[in-house]
């Protein structure tokens, strides 16, 4: 089903350039960087499962940087051999804890014929999930924070120009999840190491977030009364559409725009005999903690949001993962939760999750782990003035990580960008004309879920142009200075996979809206306009 993306290679086909031969490479001097490898890889698919990534012939160089006594930072080079390369490079992001070399994403780079690198952000974890690495190892959590990712930009650059004999023409950065996180520290501390960004649903702010998720943690695990059973997710799902699925004028299965949904989830709540239908008072109780968030009890502030009602419980790989399991305390999130608080904040493999304060203990995680892992700086204005174009991207139905976070660190942009006094703005740029989110209906956590949630993202192979494509809308963007006022997602109609559905992406704060008339499965039938 892949195919290799060509329109690039054309583009840059009239330079000409002297190849290193790849196993030269080892070879080469860097500063406080090892290279324990670099031979030529015969294209193929990379990565199990049955639907892998093909990657051309490429030269791979494997290396360690030690910045620091205790950094051991893991990185691969993967460079499409001769004309397959498209003169660009693209480093790739992380998932979760990292501790891995996100080798499907290389090769998913390769595939458009991107120069590529990524890192296993300072450490190896894959067989034990967590941040056990961190106790008693406090520049390993600065590297997998942010001075990994910096040091695979400066190193593999090196390593791109020693073997092409020459730069890259443009330097791009891609991830989801954690890999946003990392999208946006480049962006704020970094700004000049690439000029194209893509922040998929960023886990910006690292200490807030697995706050909520231990926040989520105590409600559902409160008493045995308070966790949801599974069983009552569609319910749940069902009385979320029923109350918003048509405010954007079509009935389809899809909320456009959850955060202005109004659901109460007393609704839900059992007239008679408990069941599969209704809510017990202890679990309505529950389902309000989930969607307000995390507060601190003192001052009352919140702290981090709450997860909106999307109409995406029931759908696999959402709420059944992270937030509400069979058993209650397996979800994914608290695993993220427990391990950041107890490995990485306390460094105390026997913390308990019932002890967290939303007091003085996120505050103290603020210092200890959210100065080096947060990437919640809203002065984006080196990375303007640079030249740098970011685009973000979140689902609507993500599980993860709360899609209002997406929002309120934009706002947060705007707010900032619009106060700070900026003499250096002398071509009043404004925070659109360099700077866009996309809100995506039914998506889960950077892919899947329902609706429109294929354009370019999660890996996946290029599709038919800059206009469905989000990595060839960020090149457009860069390259041709013409930015993305939507991207045009495809997808399968609520129930009804034998069909395809286009809708339009709409740049933040605007929304899709049904133009009452046309097919809604046809993007065309709908307009970008701001909400009501």
């Amino acid at each position: 089903m892949f195919r290799r993306f060509t329109l690039a290679t054309l583009a840059f086909a009239t330079f000409t350039f002297a190849q290193t031969p790849c196993e030269k490479l080892a070879d080469l001097k860097l500063p406080h960087v090892t290279i324990n490898s670099a031979q030529v890889v015969p294209a193929g698919p990379v990565g199990g499962g049955a639907r892998p990534t093909q990657a051309p012939e490429r030269c791979v160089v494997k290396a360690v940087a030690h910045p620091t006594s205790d950094s051991d930072i893991g990185f691969e080079v993967w460079m499409p051999v001769g004309a397959a390369w498209n003169g660009r490079y693209q480093q790739v992001g992380n998932g979760g804890w990292a501790g891995a070399i996100p080798a499907p994403s290389l090769a998913a780079a390769t595939q458009r014929g991107y120069a590529t690198a990524g890192t296993d952000d300072g450490h190896s974890s894959s067989a034990t999930p967590g941040a056990s690495w961190a106790i008693g190892h406090p520049e390993k959590l600065i590297d997998f924070g942010w001075r990994a990712v910096h040091q695979t930009s400066v190193q593999a650059k090196a390593i791109l120009h020693a073997f092409y004999g020459r730069d890259a023409a443009h330097n791009y950065f891609f991830g989801c999840s954690d890999g946003g996180r990392e999208a946006l520290q480049e962006a704020e501390r970094f700004p000049e190491d690439f000029e194209g960004i893509i922040a998929g649903a960023p886990a910006s702010d690292w200490s807030h977030l697995l706050a909520s998720a231990v926040w989520n943690e105590q409600a559902i695990l409160k008493t045995p009364a308070s966790a949801i059973p599974v069983e009552k997710l569609p319910a749940i799902q069902k009385a979320n559409l029923d109350a918003c699925d048509a405010a954007d004028g079509v009935k389809d299965g899809l909320i456009e725009n959850p955060r202005a949904c109004k659901f109460d989830p007393a609704v839900l709540t059992c007239k008679g005999a408990d069941g599969p239908d209704c809510l017990t008072a202890a679990q309505v109780e529950t389902l309000r903690a989930i969607h307000g968030g995390p507060k601190n009890p003192r001052t009352g502030k919140q702290i981090s949001a709450g997860w909106p009602p999307a109409g995406t419980q029931n759908v696999p790989g959402s709420w059944t993962v992270w937030i509400v399991g069979n058993p209650p305390e397996r979800v994914a999130q608290f695993m993220f939760g427990n391990t950041y608080f107890g490995q990485a904040v306390y460094e105390d493999p026997q913390w308990d999750f019932r002890k967290l304060n939303f007091d003085d203990d996120v505050a103290y995680s603020d210092l200890k782990g959210g100065s080096a892992l947060n990437s919640s700086n809203p002065d984006l204005r080196s990375f303007r003035d640079h030249g740098g174009k970011l685009i973000q991207y979140h689902g609507w139905g993500d599980g993860a990580i709360s899609p209002l976070s997406s929002e309120e660190f934009y706002d947060k942009v705007l707010a900032f960008m619009s106060k700070v006094p900026d003499p250096r703005n002398t071509k009043n740029v404004a925070v659109p004309d360099f700077y866009r989110l996309f809100m995506v209906p039914g998506m889960g956590h950077c892919a899947g879920g329902l609706g429109p949630n294929s354009f370019g993202n999660g890996g996946m192979a290029p599709v038919a142009d800059a206009d469905h494509d989000i990595v060839m809308a960020l090149e457009r963007w860069v390259e041709k200075g013409v930015a993305p006022e939507k991207i045009i997602g495809t997808g399968h109609p609520v129930n009804d996979a034998a069909k395809t559905m286009t809708r339009p992406l709409c740049p933040y704060p605007k929304i899709a809206k049904y133009n009452g008339s046309g097919d809604t499965n046809d993007a065309s039938s709908f307009s970008c306009a701001a909400p009501n």
